[in-house]
């Protein structure tokens, strides 16, 4: 689930604001369907099993902020992570706090 999750918030954070709900919800299904490809899973699956529900939901809120070009923050725990991962990590902790 986790490189589910990563490739979702990558995808997505690539398309630029949509101008309404339904340009952005057929973002998030594109997103999807990359990331089913992928992963070798379909589409409906990919997204109830494999992408954490604050990545989309988030998006959809056009509160997606990944800093991909930003410093890494060196505070998380996991030494192993790619910095992408890093990213999407700290998004999601930042959503969990709030």
């Amino acid at each position: 689930t986790w490189t589910g999750t990563v490739l979702a918030a990558l995808a997505l954070a690539e398309f630029e604001k949509a101008d309404s709900q339904a340009a952005a919800k057929r973002n998030v299904r594109d997103a999807i369907e990359a990331v089913a490809a992928r992963l070798g899973n379909t589409p409906t699956i990919c997204r109830k099993c494999y992408v954490h529900p604050q990545v989309i939901d988030a998006y959809l809120a056009n509160e997606l902020k990944l800093e991909l070009q930003g410093s890494i923050d060196d505070n998380l725990n996991s030494a192993d992570l790619h910095p992408e991962e890093k990213q999407v990590m700290r998004f999601l902790k930042r959503r969990l706090k709030a």
